[in-house]
C-alpha cells in the first residue's frame, strides 16, 4: 500500500513530496534501488500520458471497448 501512495502522491501532487514519503517507502521495506524504480515508472508514465495528451493522440479501439 505505501508504494501505491507513493504512486498516488507523485502523479497528482508531485510538488508535495517529502523526504518522509521516503521513508514510508524505507520503512515497508523497499531499498533505494526499488524506490528509484518506484519513481522512474511513475514519472514515465506521467510523461507519456502528458505526451499522447499534448498531441491529442486517442487510444487503440482495444482500450475504447467497454
Amino acid at each position: 500500500m505505501a508504494m501505491l501512495d507513493y504512486a498516488a502522491k507523485l502523479t497528482k501532487r508531485p510538488a508535495d513530496m517529502i523526504e518522509s514519503d521516503i521513508d514510508r517507502l524505507r520503512s515497508a521495506g523497499f531499498k533505494d534501488r526499488a524506490i528509484l524504480d518506484i519513481n522512474q515508472i511513475v514519472a514515465y508514465f506521467a510523461y507519456v500520458n502528458r505526451v499522447a495528451d499534448g498531441l491529442g493522440v486517442d487510444l487503440e479501439d482495444v482500450w475504447n471497448k467497454k
